[in-house]
């Protein structure tokens, strides 16, 4: 089995009080990143290193701040549009933020309240896509 990864956070486990609103939430959220739910089963999805799974009876939705990375600053306000139409909430409409020069991000909070951004750091390379991991046999 390979997959693709990112360098740092392994994974972001997200509990969600009602999982096809979540699940309309991070398809438009994902899909103007570029990205998709790869993964699904009963009761929960993932997609890279995001993963969803509904709330265990008695249990709390989580409540994080949560960034993914956009390309450039079009998909930042694709993402904000996206997200809001599909049940997010506004948090931080598009625009320079005092972070650095050149951070361009957007708030939107998802069905449980969770705090996601989408945010271009301005012009950069990256010294890979992703990294690759191989599960021996």
């Amino acid at each position: 089995m390979t997959w693709h990864t990112g360098r740092l956070i392994d994974h972001v486990h997200l509990r969600a009080a009602d999982m096809a609103a979540s699940r309309r939430f991070y398809d438009a959220a994902l899909g103007v990143l570029g990205l998709r739910v790869v993964q699904e089963g009963q009761g929960w999805f993932a997609a890279d290193e995001l993963f969803v799974s509904g709330a265990e009876p008695g249990a709390a939705p989580t409540h994080i701040h949560l960034a993914f990375q956009a390309r450039d600053r079009s998909v930042v306000d694709a993402f904000h549009a996206a997200t809001v139409a599909a049940g997010g909430r506004d948090n931080g409409a598009p625009g320079e933020r005092p972070y650095h020069p050149g951070y361009y991000a957007a708030f939107v909070l998802d069905p449980d309240g969770n705090n996601i951004e989408a945010v271009h750091h301005g012009p950069s390379r990256r010294s890979a896509a992703s990294v690759e991991i191989e599960i021996a046999d």
